[in-house]
This record gives structure tokens, C-alpha cells and sequence, in this order.
């Protein structure tokens, strides 16, 4: 059976960032997943709800579809789109706006983060549509690590 959880994030909302990763990781332990799964999902949630409010100029979704033994991680916005993600990619690399930086934000890690913690990372971006980040995480026992 396939759950669905839909998060809307609010671009420039960062009051309330990392409310959607801690409700998923929350979900997720209800739902019987190990710490670690539920720990891993978190993270990518996080980063790319960080994202949405830093970057997505109309802020964006977050989709977590839970099956048995996968979680499935969908996050969308419409906003400028990632010119270089190969670049985006690399450690350390940050196109972060002057207020993110001041708040602590913005190190060039969050998209990096994001694919550490996936068993399956997919990242599309077109300048001026938005980007689309597919995250797979198996949640069996043999999956914890």
C-alpha cells in the first residue's frame, strides 16, 4: 500500500524550516521504519526544503511517497532553475543569496547531502521552468547503514 504525504514549502519561510523533515521523519517511525531510514529521509527533506525557501522564488513541494520497504522523495519547484548541476553538485559550492549566508546558510552542501543519504538520487533543472529532485531510499532491514 502507497502513502502519500504532500508538503507545501513557502519560499523566504525560514521560520519554519525544517518543519516538513521533522513531520516526515516523525511519519516515518509511525509508519515503522528504523531511526536510521527515518534519520536519512529527514536529511534529504531538510536540504531540499531548505532549498525551496533560499532558492525556489515561488517556493515548492515536498511529495513523500512510503511504501513497504521504499521511500520515495519528490521535490519540485517553478523557480529559476540550477544553470550548472554538475557544479551544483560539488562540495562547497553555493550560489546562496547574501541573507542566507548571514542567517548560517548556504554552505554548498545541501544537494550533496541530499545524494549521500539515497540509495537513488536523480536531479532535473531547466533555467526559468524549476527543478525536480527524485530521492529513493530503501527502508529493509538490509538497508539500514
Amino acid at each position: 500500500m502507497t502513502e502519500r504525504l504532500v508538503y507545501r514549502v513557502e519560499a523566504g519561510d525560514i521560520e519554519h524550516g525544517g518543519n516538513v523533515s521533522s513531520l516526515v521523519k516523525s511519519e516515518l517511525k509511525d509508519r515503522g521504519f528504523s531511526e536510521k531510514i527515518a534519520r536519512r529521509a529527514g536529511i534529504v527533506v531538510f536540504e531540499g526544503e531548505m532549498n525551496l525557501i533560499l532558492y525556489a522564488e515561488d517556493g515548492g513541494t515536498v511529495r513523500v511517497e512510503v511504501l513497504p520497504q521504499t521511500i520515495e522523495i519528490l521535490i519540485e519547484d517553478t523557480g529559476p532553475g540550477i544553470e550548472d548541476v554538475d557544479l551544483a553538485l560539488t562540495p562547497g559550492y553555493s550560489t546562496a543569496p547574501e541573507w542566507a549566508l548571514e542567517l548560517g546558510f548556504g554552505a554548498g552542501m545541501g544537494l550533496v547531502n541530499m545524494r549521500n543519504q539515497c540509495d537513488r538520487f536523480e536531479i532535473h533543472s531547466r533555467l526559468g521552468e524549476g527543478t525536480h529532485i527524485r530521492c529513493v531510499i530503501f527502508g529493509g532491514e538490509d538497508a539500514d547503514r
